[in-house]
């Protein structure tokens, strides 16, 4: 059990989604509740400089939670959230993107609930929305797109996704989370279907300083990644609005000059 010393507050516990990457995307309501947090528990994915909106007094911890790297557990970070609302007041869970896009964020309200700890949400901007957008690629768009599905790149289990399987045979933006290391065996559900000529997008770190990008389709995106050094976290655009992308307007072109050849 972690202890202090300190005059207790009431407990309380805030699921904050910190948004993509860049730092000034988190919501005024995500600020209003890091200047009064305790502690801050935050993850892998969440830009630190987030960190210094929190009072100089707080306790920041790290918890891990990215693809590979899990420091610590679901379970461990759960009950540190619960230990320390109890010992120290208001925790500020602080999660990368949006706390329910993937990001397990009511199974912690479950167990705050189960500990009677009042809790609150702020939603976050959702990388599988936000990253794509900043790139001039809307995940719907009159006449290309009329909805999308964002669907993790593998199981707990480690396959493929069995709604990927569905999403490859429908019109629909298809964004893929997690699922780089996958992206050779999902690009092969679309060319089963047909489509090794519609447009893809691989997004490395969206809104960072780190953000990488790779344009091309179905047919020629693994090959793409992989000259680009292209590497995790990114997400995996595929549908005919990565055609409004200015990098795949450029590939076409040389690809229709080649061609014409």
């Amino acid at each position: 059990m972690i202890s202090n010393n300190n005059h207790i507050k009431e407990p309380r516990i805030t699921l904050v989604g910190a948004g993509p990457g860049d730092a000034e995307l988190i919501t005024l309501k995500g600020i209003k509740a890091l200047q009064t947090a305790d502690v801050v528990l935050y993850d892998a994915l969440v830009n630190e400089e987030m960190l210094e909106l929190a009072p100089t007094t707080s306790v920041k911890v790290y918890v891990g939670k990215r693809s590979g790297d899990h420091t610590f557990s679901q379970d461990n970070i759960n009950r540190l959230m619960v230990d320390y609302a109890i010992n120290y007041g208001h925790v500020v869970r602080l999660k990368g993107g949006d706390p329910f896009v993937f990001g397990r964020g009511h199974e912690e309200l479950e167990f705050a609930t189960e500990h009677n700890i009042p809790t609150q949400v702020v939603p976050g901007i959702s990388s599988s929305i936000g990253v794509p957008g900043l790139q001039g690629i809307p995940v719907t768009h009159r006449g290309l797109s009329e909805s999308f599905w964002v669907i993790t790149g593998t199981t707990t289990a480690g396959q493929i996704s069995a709604d990927l399987y569905q999403a490859a045979k429908n019109n629909a933006t298809v964004v893929v989370l997690m699922g780089l290391h996958k992206l050779r065996e999902i690009a092969e559900l679309f060319k089963a279907e047909g489509k090794a000529n519609l447009p893809a997008a691989v997004i490395q770190s969206g809104t960072t300083a780190d953000e990488k990008v790779a344009v091309g389709t179905v047919d020629t995106i693994a090959a793409l990644v992989a000259e680009k050094g292209i590497a995790s976290p990114a997400l995996i655009i595929f549908g005919e609005v990565v055609a409004l992308h200015p990098q795949y307007k450029l590939v076409k072109e040389v690809h229709d000059v080649v061609t014409a050849g």
